[in-house]
């Protein structure tokens, strides 16, 4: 199996998750809950077809995002007339895959780069964000059942970042341009895992013409655990951040990501995902959904998620404002 099947954050608890799922059922998903609201559907939705009399369960993995997104579906479905089981926060990739597979759940929002490298077993991505998206659409409705919807542009991969004074002061805004760094100068703070990954930074320094080594010395390396490198990158710790391109925390340390201009990293394109009887019995999901999909940019899973992780709103609420705030829902 690939190097890329550690993915840390999607993957941290699954052997407990996993397990919880296969010998407790539902009462193993470890879910979110709480109060979900409910809006009138508004303009682009206005004459969505409903889902009255629909029973709907809606799953998602453990992190700020992916909750964000769960939430957004079940105030869409609920708003369309649904009833819908609120099943977000399941701790673990393999936890929440496998709660879809016995469909416990029947709908979440899932990445492309993951649904084809970790679950469907492939060990090289697809460059073009279009074909991975069909190449793992066509791929899981055939060996699995499951109807992943039209992608949402956010491309949430590993990135590096920089602080906006030291891109002025390098010139630097694409990770091609590494190369006129003068060597000292490139110094990155990374997760231990990531070093000598060939999907990592090694892999990454080598597309780029700068291997680890002979360009970048091993002493020119910090490492952290994830949630500390975006602080370390913005207090002058180095110069280059690993970094998960939607989180947050860039927005609120005012980072900038560098352009992967050769496209090192897999696309990871959210979708929302179906079980096949699902989106066959009901298929007005995906006009519901389609509209809001397509708003779903990197900049504004930014934003939101930082409106979660650095200031401390509840997922729901988020999700919420920002449906009525783009016109979906009134109420």
């Amino acid at each position: 199996m690939s190097a890329r099947t550690l993915r840390r954050r999607l993957l941290a608890t699954v052997a407990v998750g996993a397990t919880a799922v296969l010998t407790s059922g539902c009462l193993g998903l470890g879910t979110a809950g709480g109060y979900v609201p409910t809006g009138t559907l508004a303009g682009p939705l206005k004459d969505a077809k409903r889902l009255d009399g629909a029973s709907i369960s809606v799953g998602s993995k453990n992190f700020s995002e992916n909750i964000l997104l769960g939430k957004m579906a079940i105030i869409l479905m609920q708003s369309a007339g649904a009833s819908v089981k609120d099943l977000t926060n399941i701790p673990g990739s393999a936890s929440a895959r496998q709660a879809m597979l016995d469909d416990q759940i029947q709908s979440m929002w899932e990445y492309t780069g993951t649904g084809w490298i970790v679950y469907l077993g492939h060990t090289k991505s697809i460059p073009d964000e279009q074909k991975q998206y069909l190449a793992v659409r066509d791929e899981d409705a055939k060996e699995n059942g499951l109807a992943w919807l039209p992608p949402a542009p956010m491309n949430n991969t590993y990135g590096f970042a920089i602080t906006q004074k030291t891109s002025k002061k390098l010139g630097i805004t694409k990770l091609s341009e590494l190369k006129k760094v003068p060597k000292a100068q490139r110094t990155f703070c990374v997760e231990s895992e990531l070093i000598n990954r060939p999907d990592g930074l090694k892999g990454m320094l080598e597309k780029y013409d700068v291997p680890l080594g002979s360009e970048v010395p091993r002493s020119n390396l910090k490492t952290y655990q994830t949630g500390a490198i975006y602080d370390a990158t913005a207090k002058g710790a180095c110069n280059f951040g690993e970094v998960f391109t939607t989180d947050g925390r860039i927005v609120a340390l005012d980072l900038k990501v560098l352009a992967d201009d050769r496209e090192f990293f897999p696309k990871y394109n959210v979708a929302l995902v179906l079980t096949d009887d699902t989106k066959k019995k009901y298929p007005q999901i995906e006009d519901l959904m389609a509209p809001v999909t397509k708003k779903l940019t990197n900049e504004v899973l930014l934003k939101l998620n930082a409106q979660i992780d650095v200031n401390g709103d509840e997922p729901a609420d988020v999700a919420f404002q920002w449906l009525k705030k783009e016109g979906f829902l009134t109420g």
